[in-house]
């Protein structure tokens, strides 16, 4: 009998990847309906497994895999595999950069014109029955105003394009790793400092390691503008949150918004001090869930699977 490869699935992805994933008579497949007992034996059987961010893929737990091949992963970020052990396992891990893009930096810009103009304060004041008098509850313009981006690739690229044609503003931005082609109208600066004393809105693309953890704290936090706006739509851990909640509670930005924080998704349990500020805004890393791009990155993964099972060369995520 001829060895079909195991394929687990085991986080949920877009009904288009399934579809695509059930069409191929080529694989046996266990998606995350079936039983737990079932999804619990993936270490046992899986010859490749198909993950998002919810599973965390340990050093322990990869090295339980008996013929675990592939892993691969819908999205940026890869910080939910241990990268080293699957180095050391020889087991090959792809992903999907540059394909949320889109939907990330247009959540981006909404994030910025939703602090800016007080979008979410003034909903939850009449939710609650306030009546609210507009001229007590004055925006912030954007229109004209520098965005600096820490992070040139795929994404801050594309946020440096849509701040130029909908904010017709300036764009700096800090990336020592960026490629030479990052930079295109875009102002190259060479220090964090010096995008942070100019932006009026700064915001955050750059993955979470061990030199990016941290990086916008309380220092970071006291070059900024006074009216200006913080946004994390990368990874938590980025910005460090209590120092953030100061500024804010001394009134030393205009506003910030976290698609990404320490916790996910946040809660009022863990986050209650920091939503006491009206000017903040928290969202559950929801920057690339749009129906088009969860359907065009989840099938990117199933043809990707489809490849290098087919023996195709395939370029793999490489760790350091």
């Amino acid at each position: 009998m001829e060895f079909k490869p195991i394929v687990y699935v085991l986080d949920p992805y877009h009904t288009d990847a399934i579809d695509l994933l059930n069409s191929n008579e080529n694989i046996n497949l266990i998606l995350p309906s079936a039983s737990p007992d079932t999804l619990a034996q993936w270490p046992i059987n899986a010859t490749a497994v198909l993950v998002r961010s919810e599973t965390i893929l340990t050093k322990t737990l990869l090295s339980s895999a008996k013929s675990l091949k592939y892993v691969l992963k819908q999205g940026t970020g890869v910080n939910n595999i241990d990268l080293q052990a699957c180095k050391e396992l020889g087991i090959k891990v792809y992903y999907t950069p540059g394909i949320n893009s889109e939907a990330v930096a247009e959540f981006t810009l909404a994030l910025a014109l939703d602090v800016a103009r007080r979008v979410s304060e003034i909903d939850r004041r009449v939710r609650n029955g306030e009546v609210v008098v507009r001229s007590q509850v004055l925006g912030m313009s954007l229109h004209g105003k520098t965005l600096g981006i820490v992070g040139m690739g795929h994404i801050g690229r594309c946020i440096a394009r849509k701040w130029k044609g909908a904010m017709e503003g300036a764009v700096i931005g800090y990336d020592p790793y960026a490629a030479k082609d990052a930079w295109d109208g875009t102002e190259d600066k060479k220090s964090l400092e010096e995008v942070l004393k100019v932006a009026d809105v700064v915001t955050l693309h750059v993955p979470l390691t061990d030199g990016t953890r941290g990086l916008i704290g309380e220092q970071q936090l006291g070059w900024m503008k006074k009216d200006a706006i913080l946004i994390n739509a990368a990874r938590g851990g980025i910005v460090d949150e209590k120092a953030l909640g100061r500024a804010l509670e001394q009134g030393r930005l205009w506003g910030a918004a976290l698609d990404s924080t320490d916790t996910e998704p946040p809660t009022r349990d863990v986050y209650g001090e920091l939503l006491e500020n009206q000017n903040v805004i928290l969202t559950p890393h929801v920057g690339a869930s749009t129906r088009e791009n969860q359907s065009r990155s989840g099938v990117a993964v199933v043809e990707t699977l489809f490849k290098v099972l087919e023996g195709q060369d395939v370029p793999s995520y490489r760790a350091a």
